[in-house]
């Protein structure tokens, strides 16, 4: 296919087609780069949360000590499943790129590699939407657990105001 008539205008064409139909997994790629960058801000939030709980627990009263325990098993769920959705979509990454090198392959040896071909975008679809489910399920857990923070928040704001009240009597 790339032999002595490179220069000829169908084979020019063939080849720009080529690079055409093999920067399109990229664009996927890319998309899936953008997850991978939020997964890991998540992460890393996820992270700062648990050093914060860890510090507040040494110094805790035995009834904070146990709802601060609860909620560092709480925080280490979330980063289970945000592990998740990073494995994924690596895995969607990768499947991405090696589609990409299989089309280049696949054209430069003129043979047919649709089957890999499917299978490896495939996967990298299965991967990519696997990742965006363990996410938004993180993502769920994440406004379950400031609700919670909220309602103790306001609980506790109420105690004081009634224990205040009780005083000024």
């Amino acid at each position: 296919m790339l032999g002595s008539d490179i220069g000829h205008p169908s084979s020019l064409d063939s080849i720009t087609h080529i690079i055409q139909v093999a920067l399109t997994p990229i664009f996927l790629l890319s998309g899936i780069a953008s997850l991978l960058n939020v997964f890991s801000n998540r992460l890393a939030r996820v992270a700062d949360k648990v050093n914060h709980l860890a510090q507040a627990l040494e110094s805790a009263a035995p009834e904070e000590a146990a709802r601060l325990a609860a909620l560092l098993s709480y925080q280490r769920r979330r980063s289970l499943v945000l592990d998740a959705a990073v494995v994924l979509g690596a895995l969607g990454g990768g499947a991405t790129s090696s589609a990409t090198l299989v089309l280049f392959l696949g054209a430069l040896r003129n043979s047919t590699v649709a089957s890999l071909l499917f299978i490896l975008f495939g996967f990298a679809i299965v991967c990519t939407i696997a990742a965006l489910a363990a996410f938004v399920t993180e993502m769920l857990m994440a406004s379950r657990s400031l609700r919670a923070e909220v309602s103790i928040g306001r609980e506790l704001a109420a105690g004081c105001r009634a224990h205040r009240s009780n005083e000024v009597r």
